[in-house]
């Protein structure tokens, strides 16, 4: 009885959690093909030169207590206080110092304009602030379907918001508007929707019990925040806005696949592995379940995309943006591995080995210098490839840490990977190929995908792969209800 009330809870959890994400990022997706047409890749290099201080920022707000507050089993009213608070004092104070260096930000980009851009989108911090313990409660709670309400209430709004400036000639600040809106909504009703309101009590011994657990998760948080924004920096350094804009939307292409897909199994699995965390043969049997099932998805997503990346690309934004295509095909190969990343990573947080979170982060930002300094001499694409191999270097990592304590080996890992990669691989090979017909994108984008789907279902119905036929089931009991 347990066991499939733990099951029901993480399949629910799943299905909402990634209906959440469809449903959000694809409105956010959406609105920004729509975007993408109006503005110019300039815009939208600029916007992205002040990426890396938000999302710094972010981290050091959240401080790892969100994670602290998810894996606590006897969670009080008091320990949501205390967070909250220090939370809010926190972001109030990283505005104030975001305020002042905006003139330092505009001098290193050469873009006297981000210093008004700077004080205006920093104002997130503080609404992200506002919305962190609503939506641990919820996390906490495995609730994702109100959350799916919100983002998608958010999402739709702030996109009206958004192609409104934009059309209004805004030119950047359309993007401000458009995120400063979903945020704003996005805080607005998880208020609406969360029971909870906070008390004037504040715990110095809740305090350092959870955050001597989150300073670990916010150490190695920031490391992998500069570390994936740290690109944009570069870019923006180094070479032209023009050419930071085509990397950003190459990225927000690779996000709506790998990002989504990281964050959807980060946030379900976590609480559920969490629950069963001192019992080991489950939580290795969930644990091997939960990568196949994801990987299998990911792999034919990210391969297939990276396949098929120039047509679409100038199909939905146009061919100014054809460069992106180049950039978002190497993307793909270092997004596929993000779930398999963030898999191996949760079972160090639901084992409460921060510590080793910690080291494993030290050591892979430290290697991860190696892609950096090549980009800046030897361009962008240069940079991308080699991102990729120490993507592939710090799964290995990763892995060895995990597999120790759960006894589920680096090798027996890749052992169950290897069938559905080797399928997706080949399909996508196949899909690519077609790019050598002389045809245009608007009729080559459909003849690949629906020569992918077909081959990738022919080969998956004659191997009948354990993790196939669980997805297949799962996605006729959920078409079978409605």
């Amino acid at each position: 009885m347990q066991e499939r009330s733990l099951k029901t809870k993480a399949v629910k959890g799943v299905a909402w959690s990634f209906l959440d994400n469809i449903a959000s990022s694809g409105i956010t997706f959406l609105i920004g093909l729509i975007l993408a047409r109006l503005l110019t890749p300039e815009e939208y290099g600029i916007m992205a030169m002040i990426t890396i201080f938000i999302a710094i920022s972010n981290s050091i707000v959240d401080s790892g207590f969100s994670s602290a507050l998810i894996r606590k089993t006897d969670i009080k009213p008091i320990d949501y206080n205390t967070v909250f608070y220090f939370n809010l004092v926190v972001s109030f104070v990283l505005y104030c110092i975001l305020y002042v260096l905006s003139p330092s930000i505009s001098i290193f980009f050469k873009e006297p304009i981000l210093i008004g851009i700077t004080r205006v989108i920093g104002c997130i911090l503080i609404i992200n602030a506002l919305a962190i313990i609503p939506r641990t409660i919820f996390v906490r709670q495995v609730d994702f379907k109100t959350q799916t309400k919100v983002s998608i209430i958010s999402s739709v709004l702030s996109g009206v918001v958004g192609v409104g400036m934009a059309l209004s000639g805004m030119g950047v600040w359309s993007l401000v508007g458009q995120q400063l809106a979903r945020q704003l909504l996005n805080t607005f009703f998880l208020w609406i929707y969360c029971k909870w309101k906070p008390l004037w009590e504040f715990s110095i011994s809740s305090f350092k019990e959870m955050f001597g657990f989150g300073s670990k998760l916010l150490l190695s948080g920031l490391l992998d925040t500069i570390y994936n924004n740290i690109y944009y920096l570069v870019i923006g350094r180094f070479y032209s806005s023009a050419q930071l804009g085509q990397y950003t939307r190459s990225e927000q292409f690779n996000s709506v696949f790998s990002s989504n897909l990281t964050s959807v199994v980060q946030r379900v699995s976590y609480p559920v592995l969490s629950s069963i965390q001192d019992e080991p043969k489950r939580i290795r049997e969930a644990y091997r379940k939960i990568i196949r099932n994801t990987m299998l998805v990911t792999f034919a997503c990210m391969l297939g995309l990276a396949a098929v990346a120039k047509p679409l690309i100038i199909v939905l934004i146009g061919e100014k943006w054809s460069v992106a295509a180049s950039y978002l095909s190497i993307i793909c190969f270092s997004g596929m591995l993000y779930p398999l990343h963030a898999i191996n990573l949760n079972i160090l947080q639901v084992k409460g080995r921060s510590d080793l979170f910690l080291k494993l982060e030290i050591l892979k930002k430290i290697i991860a210098i190696i892609p950096i300094i090549l980009g800046v001499f030897w361009g962008i694409e240069t940079m991308l490839w080699s991102s990729f191999l120490i993507s592939c270097i710090a799964y290995l990592m990763n892995s060895y840490y995990s597999s120790t304590l759960i006894g589920y080996s680096t090798q027996n890992q890749i052992k169950d990977l290897l069938p559905s990669f080797f399928i997706s691989f080949f399909v996508a090979i196949c899909m690519w190929g077609m790019t050598f017909l002389k045809i245009s994108a608007f009729i080559l984008l459909p003849l690949q995908c629906l020569l992918g789907i077909f081959l990738a279902i022919f080969i998956y119905e004659k191997m009948k792969l354990d993790e196939y036929i669980e997805i297949k089931k799962l996605l006729f009991s959920v078409l079978k209800r409605k």
